[in-house]
């Protein structure tokens, strides 16, 4: 029998939605399992009666051989039992305590000699070396970080619950604690469920991915899988598909769909049969804009259109083309200036018809 998780639960608090989670999670040292959706989801909760401290009205999970919870047998196993490592959003750390207290905290049944190996290990595993004796307010975000997850690990956990790990922190140190992150949890070989509403966090640290939207789970797959092939409408909004428009399938022949989405004929990768009425799902970053008149590329699909609004992403921008429908492409700023792109300017946008993803419209 497969290592593994299941859940299966249902959680209610008044004046919202409950939240009820179906899903299997395979059990392998070092798989990530993210939890991804928008605030409120349900994501949280989630993660918290895994941990233990919400408490499901119905339902069971179950990890391993272990029963932590089954609310038709009247059992509910305490979070200290379920021997699980949880992270807060804000790191919760203990203001008053060293780095070392703070690592030290778990492991009180250790013999003092044993509790300062492990608290060496671990000072020198997450480079918090020298910053024994400082307290919380001494350092940086990313080393507040680095001294929650070693609490966390401390005791050896099962399993390790870290509920939004980056989002406390600048966005440069996001950036550069993402690789920091997935690196350690590989050397840690400790299965782990992380909640982010990232989806760059979510393709960097996840090996498995469950989408979360209005306390269900909707999807559960590899994040790249569910980033580029989102299994309905829902889930390609929740996963941010720019472009997601009505279409009906013309006709399908040779793996290759001809969709027409009012008066465009767009060429889509499909392996069988899934109309007549479709979702036309496309990321903005699959769209290449050129100049009108300039020579057509090998991609399938190419869509004369005029630039109706430009949105500044930083580095990026995002250019939503009229093309017979709404078309978002990011671009570089630099490119915007070298396609001459603007309000009211024609383009031509081409994708490849394997950036064309079709959902069945239920």
């Amino acid at each position: 029998m497969a290592a593994e998780m299941i859940v299966n639960m249902t959680k209610t608090f008044p004046g919202r939605p409950p939240i009820r989670a179906d899903f299997r999670f395979p059990v392998e040292a070092a798989t990530v399992l993210i939890l991804f959706g928008p605030s409120g989801s349900g994501k949280t909760t989630i993660l918290r009666s895994l941990a233990g401290l919400e408490w499901p009205e119905q339902g069971s999970i179950r990890y391993l051989s272990r029963t932590w919870l089954d609310t038709a047998a009247n059992m509910r196993i305490a979070p200290q039992d379920r021997h699980i490592g949880y992270m807060a959003q804000d790191y919760a750390l203990f203001p008053t305590y060293t780095v070392a207290g703070n690592i030290a905290y778990g492991l009180g049944d250790l013999p003092a000699g044993d509790r300062n190996k492990r608290v060496d290990e671990l000072l020198e595993l997450f480079q918090l070396r020298g910053l024994e004796t400082a307290k919380p307010r001494e350092l940086s975000g990313g080393q507040q970080q680095r001294v929650a997850l070693a609490r966390a690990v401390a005791p050896r956990p099962l399993l390790l619950l870290l509920d939004e790990p980056l989002s406390a922190l600048d966005a440069p140190t996001r950036l550069q604690l993402r690789g920091e992150l997935r690196s350690l949890l590989k050397q840690l070989a400790l299965p782990s469920v992380i909640v982010t509403h990232d989806w760059a966090e979510a393709l960097t640290l996840g090996d498995i991915m469950a989408v979360v939207s209005g306390g269900a789970v909707l999807q559960v797959g590899t994040p790249q899988d569910v980033f580029s092939r989102p299994a309905d409408a829902e889930v390609a909004r929740v996963v941010g598909v720019e472009t997601v428009v009505r279409g009906m399938l013309a006709d399908l022949r040779e793996g290759l769909a001809t969709v027409q989405v009012g008066d465009v004929s767009l060429t889509a990768v499909a392996a069988e049969a899934i109309g007549p009425e479709v979702f036309v799902c496309i990321r903005a970053e699959d769209i290449t804009l050129e100049p009108v008149g300039s020579g057509e590329t090998s991609a399938r699909n190419h869509l004369r259109g005029v630039v109706r609004s430009i949105t500044s992403l930083g580095a990026l921008a995002k250019v939503t083309v009229d093309c017979g429908f709404p078309l978002a492409a990011l671009v570089t700023r630099s490119a915007l200036g070298e396609l001459n792109l603007g309000i009211g300017a024609p383009v031509k946008a081409a994708c490849k018809a394997g950036s064309v993803h079709l959902i069945p419209r239920r």
